[in-house]
C-alpha cells in the first residue's frame, strides 16, 4: 500500500483542541488522530460486504504500522 503525505491549514484554536483531544484519548499526535478520524468517517458510511472482512490477507494490507493496530485495539 502507498503511503502519501498531506498537509492541513487549520486555526489556531483548533489545532490546540486536536491537540488536547488527541493527548486525552491516547493519540501520539494530531496526525494520528486525523488518520483515525478519516478512517472512521469513510469506512463507517462505505458499504462493505462480509466477504472483505473475512479475508485477513485484506485486512492486513490496510494497517499501516504496529502503532496503527495499538491505536485501534479497544475499537
Amino acid at each position: 500500500m502507498e503511503i502519501k503525505q498531506i498537509n492541513l491549514k487549520l486555526p489556531q484554536n483548533l489545532v490546540e483542541a486536536a491537540e488536547d483531544y488527541a493527548k486525552k484519548f491516547g493519540f501520539r499526535n494530531i496526525q494520528e488522530l486525523a488518520a483515525s478520524s478519516m478512517r472512521e468517517k469513510i469506512f463507517a458510511e462505505r458499504e462493505v460486504s462480509e466477504n472483505i472482512f473475512a479475508d485477513e490477507g485484506l485486512l492486513a494490507q490496510n494497517w499501516l504500522s504496529e502503532e496503527d493496530n495499538q491505536a485501534w485495539k479497544d475499537l
